[in-house]
């Protein structure tokens, strides 16, 4: 059965094309710096919205007219496989990412619960070998069930540790059945509601050595993909323990774990957080931390994580300036961890908006390759900082000189000259980039 019968395979035909069902920056063949664009992007369909989500919010039920949710728990299990990749394939996506609740349905029981994954797994894997479409990372959903409540690793209640161990271990064994390249951490409720009934200390401790049994784990069975974690500041508990990529880095650090880990960073998180895309990207990459994306972004409006489809291409050019800065992003990839609106409820809106965000990102990374083969910011930002290239900056950086050294210095050139940071002659030259990049 075809779900999508009404849409062909998606192709590239340029920016002056009147086409909703075609790319019109993103062409999967076309080299930019010697490179296929799509060997630089490695875009991935993420699962959970796309064929498992029904368009509800806390507002309100789902929307969603979905094809395939028909019959029993397994049946639309079986039904969203032929439909993802289906839709995969038209769309011309080579990556999909997972949660393990998102392909099967929890059973009675754990074992049950298991029985059910291995059964789609199995087709699962069918599917990959007949089109070639591969898993860019899977994860276990340690947050939707009421018996995460108190969150999974960081709970209080040591069955629920043990519990949630079970499932990623499982989880783990799936995705490297399936030829997972990645395996992502979100902490979903690993935080706090308040401090009056929370021991921090203990909670984070659990959460290092959950981490490190997973590390453990991984050199047993011969997984040698890449571990991630997602930080996100907020919603559902007030405090996440992963907040922002500083703190994720911060306690990786402290816990040995950082030589294990890298973070997957999700847009929307970022602005929740207070950052901006671009700030978190930078942190990651200078940290040496930068490991994959989830690609979307927020609606500055809102309070909390819309998850909508990317279309600013100023934040799309400077993400991939970060991305191409850090020499790519692989094993990693650009994950639409995005939703098409409640009010988009037709199965082509799914086409919609994906279309949207590979041609976002597309163009951003043409704009921020010219951005570096000029070397517009680069050459402004070496000047900027050129005094640590020589004379006393030089001995600083060096550490040739101390308190004492420094305050000499000073007394004798104590008339300070500064140079203007020229903050908007580099916001209009990055505007002109954009605006004339093809």
């Amino acid at each position: 059965m075809s779900y999508f019968k009404d849409v062909t395979a998606i192709k590239y035909e340029g920016k002056n094309s009147k086409n909703p069902l075609a790319f019109k920056y993103y062409n999967p063949d076309e080299l930019v710096g010697g490179q296929r664009m799509e060997d630089i992007l490695r875009f991935s369909v993420a699962y959970w919205h796309t064929f498992s989500a029904e368009g509800s919010d806390m507002f309100g039920s789902g929307t969603w007219a979905r094809p395939w949710e028909t019959g029993t728990p397994m049946e639309r299990a079986k039904k969203r496989v032929e439909a993802a990749f289906e839709f995969m394939q038209k769309l011309g996506v080579k990556y999909f990412c997972f949660h393990d609740v998102d392909i099967a349905p929890e059973g009675e029981t754990l074992k049950e619960t298991f029985a059910n994954l291995d059964e789609i797994a199995k087709l699962i894997k069918e599917k990959m070998d007949e089109t070639g479409i591969k898993l860019l990372w899977g994860t276990s959903n340690l947050f939707g069930h009421p018996r995460f409540m108190h969150g999974a690793a960081t709970s209080p209640n040591a069955d629920v540790f043990a519990y949630s161990a079970a499932k990623v271990k499982k989880a783990m064994e799936i995705t490297k059945e399936l030829g997972g390249e990645n395996y992502v951490f979100w902490g979903g409720r690993e935080g706090y509601e308040t401090l009056l009934n929370t021991d921090m200390a203990l909670e984070l401790d659990n959460f290092a050595r959950f981490l490190h049994m997973a590390v453990d784990y991984a050199k047993e069975i011969g997984f040698t993909g890449q571990f991630l974690i997602e930080p996100k500041p907020k919603e559902p508990t007030k405090h996440q323990y992963d907040f922002d990529t500083a703190t994720v880095i911060a306690f990786l650090r402290k816990y040995g774990l950082d030589d294990y880990f890298k973070v997957n960073i999700e847009a929307n998180h970022a602005t929740l957080a207070g950052h901006t895309f671009q700030h978190e990207l930078h942190v990651a990459r200078i940290n040496g931390m930068l490991g994959s994306v989830d690609a979307n972004q927020g609606d500055m409006l809102l309070g909390w994580d819309t998850d909508q489809f990317p279309t600013n291409i100023y934040d799309t050019t400077m993400a991939m300036y970060e991305i191409l800065k850090n020499g790519g992003l692989a094993p990693g990839g650009l994950n639409f961890d995005a939703k098409v609106r409640r009010g988009s409820f037709e199965p082509v809106d799914l086409f919609y908006g994906h279309i949207a965000g590979m041609d976002a990102f597309a163009k951003g990374l043409k704009v921020a390759h010219r951005l570096l083969e000029d070397r517009v910011l680069e050459d402004f930002i070496a000047d900027r900082y050129k005094s640590f290239t020589e004379g006393i900056g030089k001995d600083i950086v060096d550490g040739k000189v101390g308190f004492k050294e420094l305050a000499e210095y000073a007394m004798e050139n104590d008339q300070i000259v500064n140079q203007s940071g020229r903050q908007e002659y580099l916001e209009a030259i990055v505007n002109q980039y954009i605006l004339e990049t093809e």
